[in-house]
């Protein structure tokens, strides 16, 4: 990544364990987009991680697929995986996008758009996906939802950034940083109050 990659302050609800992605494109050879998402174990009660509140909401197949006994070891990274999918995970909330020449599809407001109806549609699908896969979103946003002007702290500083505030499952901000990249965060209303909602420089 030519830029820093950010994501959420330190805080004592989230967990960051190094789960991130990369996504980058090529031309000619040559390096011109990337993108690294980060996710979070999410600790409604940090005190007692065996407190049920802690755990995600797991239909029966899930919880199955969970307890399923395979007949090999498995590698300690794939364990902790495993594991931690018994948790609440903020999956994918932040990204970082840089593009070497800028296009209309890299605004912020796209980027922001963009990153939302993704998480709906991977992490909401039982309710807002409609038919077979990759199946119809219910009501995406586009960026008549984005809304200017909205004040983000970027390493301890305040920043003008975008957000959108329009879907009742999710909350999302962006804003522009330098050198050709930003940052979006798309968080469910239901874990808001557990987050300080701040960036941060983030070693990889």
């Amino acid at each position: 990544m030519p830029v820093p990659v950010l994501g959420l302050v330190p805080q004592r609800h989230l967990e960051d364990w190094d789960a991130f992605g990369i996504n980058a494109g090529t031309h000619n050879g040559v390096l011109d987009s990337c993108e690294v998402s980060i996710s979070y174990t999410l600790w409604r009660n940090p005190a007692n991680l065996d407190d049920p509140a802690n755990f995600a909401e797991l239909d029966e197949e899930q919880r199955a697929d969970l307890e399923l006994e395979v007949p090999w070891e498995r590698p300690q990274w794939l364990f902790e995986r495993v594991r931690r999918m018994r948790y609440r995970t903020l999956w994918e909330c932040v990204k970082t996008h840089w593009g070497a020449e800028p296009h209309e599809y890299d605004s912020v407001e796209a980027r922001l758009v963009s990153h939302v109806n993704h998480i709906l549609e991977n992490r909401f699908r039982a309710t807002r996906v409609r038919g077979k896969l990759p199946g119809d979103l219910d009501s995406p946003v586009d960026e008549r939802h984005v809304e200017h002007g909205i004040a983000l702290l970027v390493n301890g500083y305040e920043r003008e950034g975008a957000r959108i505030d329009t879907d009742p499952d999710v909350y999302g901000v962006g804003v522009v940083l330098d050198n050709g990249s930003s940052v979006t965060a798309v968080l469910p209303r239901d874990e808001l109050r557990f987050i300080e909602l701040a960036f941060a420089t983030r070693r990889l």
